[in-house]
């Protein structure tokens, strides 16, 4: 029981982190200071923390299943069709996914081995945080040159790409949040910026849960299974919340609040891991 409790737990924080620019990592960093689960194998624990995320791009397929699912069905005849705009959309999204992808796959034992470390989380946190402030002053009253997931060119989702591309380089940037600066220094409004990262995290994390879970085999204890199995269904239910709630915020309201989070938590880690 005490363990579900604690899938639980990682799965709020997971479902929360992942799609707000706040980096999930950082807050992992923290929480596995305080909470483990007993019983469990580290390549078990390893492997929940990745496969977890699947159960949060359920959810973005969920919630944008009708602006990316490319077949559709005519109402006389009932003959199917190809949507070329959302072909288009996922053959931007690939081209994206190609900087973090090729480098990822090469080098992400090495990067994680030099950067997996509360001083380099805590820095990171620290100018991501100062760059979402930056960059959301200097955007102040300019219209926004992209106002939707159509107008995004190639050019566009490569810029982005390299972007997520520091996100997989340096543990603590924050998927969302690198990808989202990305998008605003180019002039992407802050709507279209959000959801094109939540389609761009589809590939990504899909294929990042499926090398994990198939690296780890099927071969779970009953009680791996059930910790297993609550903490993603803790992630899918959350993550429609905070979706949905900041697809809302953000139509109001700007990114700073998220810099001035992500630099009070990297103070936080950083003081933390110093004085401990």
């Amino acid at each position: 029981m005490l363990n579900i409790i604690k899938a639980i737990i990682f799965g709020i924080v997971q479902g929360v982190t992942e799609w707000l620019p706040i980096s999930s990592t950082g807050h992992m960093i923290l929480v596995e200071e305080f909470i483990q689960f007993t019983g469990v194998t580290p390549r078990f624990w390893e492997m929940f923390l990745v496969v977890i995320q699947f159960a949060s791009i359920l959810a973005v397929v969920i919630l944008f299943f009708p602006q990316i699912f490319p077949f559709g069905k005519r109402e006389s005849g009932g003959a199917f069709y190809v949507k070329t705009d959302i072909i288009s959309l996922w053959l931007k999204v690939l081209v994206a996914c190609i900087p973090a992808t090729v480098v990822g796959l090469l080098f992400d034992e090495a990067f994680e081995r030099l950067f997996y470390n509360s001083v380099s989380v805590s820095l990171v946190l620290i100018l991501f945080g100062i760059a979402f402030i930056i960059i959301e002053t200097r955007n102040k009253n300019k219209a926004p040159k992209i106002n939707s997931l159509a107008e995004i060119t190639y050019y566009t989702a490569i810029i982005i790409g390299i972007f997520q591309l520091i996100a997989a380089i340096f543990p603590g940037t924050s998927r969302s949040g690198a990808t989202i600066i990305g998008a605003l220094l180019i002039g992407v409004s802050r709507t279209i910026a959000a959801e094109f990262t939540f389609v761009l995290a589809i590939p990504v994390m899909a294929g990042a849960s499926l090398l994990k879970l198939l690296k780890f085999g099927f071969s779970f204890s009953g009680s791996e299974a059930v910790i297993l199995i609550t903490g993603m269904v803790t992630a899918f239910i959350v993550s429609l919340v905070v979706i949905r709630f900041l697809l809302s915020y953000i139509r109001k309201n700007d990114f700073k609040v998220f810099g001035y989070y992500r630099i009070g938590l990297g103070l936080l880690v950083l003081f933390y891991f110093w004085i401990f």
